[in-house]
């Protein structure tokens, strides 16, 4: 047995989690690149039946293996029927093993119709859910495209918090003429109405939104590098003194809080990806480490269940290099970093024969990068400018 076989094996070991993509929405909202598609009607019994067939595919392929945490993702997956949650999680239950602490996170939004559903998700088996609340203010939800109130937001928010024995809920800032003192208002209420977890993300223009056409036509501006780096610092002190610090770049959390699904990521894991677009990470018995990715259509990918028996239309073999590149990317979103004995558990190679010690020691003493027990971690200086610094040192 060769060394990465062995790695590969030992990967095996650990919880793998599951994706599942349901990925119809109401609207499309102009920020939004998602694989999330509007449709006046959909067949929802042939999903089901072709979720449900693609699951039982990639448990063929990982016999043997436990899961520790299920995402439900979008799209808009609360309006997916809770009947569908259930029969997709007692097939997953079926199929594998299942760790006593299984994780099983629904994306909602937070509209009255859609929190109407909690109790039937909850019935179902999902016990954290995460809203999509974006903003607690009514001028910028109409600005972001949402189909929800700030008041809305806030009962589904304590209608989860009553619901569900763990919630998170999403926040855009640095919107269009956003200032730091506007902010620090909006985030402070945030925490207040969190139970222990929120997830922040700065907005960002993508190729191919609504919102990328209207930016580049001059419709509206965000704001400068300065304010958005002192937006982005205000919130991790914000975050941080109230117990909420990030343990991912977006992602806050108090101390045993963190989405243990999104951990499986960052740490490099094992995943199955099942759902139109759906991606998938994976060990196999015969020693190879695959990246899987579904048909990104709807129709497309029903068919090609309907028809192959899974929706995947990509399946290609990982390198080593691959693997480790993929990794540190990763591993270098998170506080706790990477951890040398992981990297070389999981890659078969140390990790400094894989980056570039000179530049890492460089970073270290800039303040961008930190020592940690076994391994790097960026600094909250660093994160904010964390492609530049893979750039720096991937050899």
């Amino acid at each position: 047995m060769t060394r990465v076989d062995h790695d590969l094996q030992h990967a095996q070991t650990e919880p793998m989690g599951v994706y599942v993509h349901w990925p119809f929405c109401l609207s499309k909202c102009p920020y939004c690149d998602f694989n999330s598609h509007v449709r006046a009607s959909i067949d929802e019994g042939a999903f089901e039946r072709a979720l449900l067939q693609d699951l039982d595919h990639y448990a063929d392929l990982t016999q043997g293996r436990v899961v520790g945490s299920v995402f439900f993702g979008g799209g808009t997956p609360s309006l997916m029927p809770p009947r569908i949650t259930a029969a997709i999680l007692d097939r997953i239950a079926a199929r594998w093993s299942l760790t006593s602490d299984l994780e099983v996170t629904l994306e909602a939004n937070p509209t009255s119709v859609e929190a109407e559903r909690f109790a039937g998700f909850r019935a179902a088996g999902v016990n954290r859910v995460s809203l999509g609340v974006q903003s607690l203010n009514d001028a910028e939800l109409k600005f972001l495209g949402r189909g929800h109130s700030a008041a809305e937001a806030i009962k589904a928010i304590d209608l989860a918090r009553a619901s569900f024995t763990r919630m998170n809920f999403d926040l855009i800032y640095a919107r269009p003429h956003h200032t730091v003192a506007a902010w620090v208002q909006e985030l402070q209420q945030a925490i207040a109405l969190a139970a222990d977890h929120l997830s922040l993300y700065q907005l960002t223009i993508e190729e191919g939104t609504a919102f990328h056409n209207i930016y580049r036509r001059g419709g509206f501006t965000l704001p400068d590098d300065e304010t958005s780096a002192a937006l982005y610092e205000v919130t991790q002190d914000i975050c941080a003194a109230a117990g909420l610090p990030a343990y991912e770049i977006s992602n806050h959390a108090k101390p045993g809080a963190e989405c243990r699904h999104n951990l499986v990521y960052w740490r490099y894991g094992d995943y199955v990806g099942v759902g139109a677009g759906a991606h998938g990470r994976l060990s196999l018995g015969d020693g190879r480490a695959i990246a899987t990715v579904q048909a990104k259509k709807p129709e497309d990918w029903l068919k090609a269940v309907e028809s192959a028996g899974h929706g995947t239309v990509s399946r290609d073999d990982l390198s080593a290099d691959d693997r480790a590149a993929e990794m540190i990317m990763m591993g270098l979103r998170t506080r706790e970093g990477l951890s040398r004995a992981r990297f070389q558990q999981r890659i078969g190679k140390p990790l400094d024969q894989v980056i570039a010690m000179d530049r890492v020691d460089t970073l270290i003493t800039d303040g961008y990068l930190r020592t940690t027990s076994d391994g790097i971690a960026v600094t909250a200086h660093g994160a904010a400018v964390l492609n530049r610094l893979l750039a720096d040192i991937l050899i």
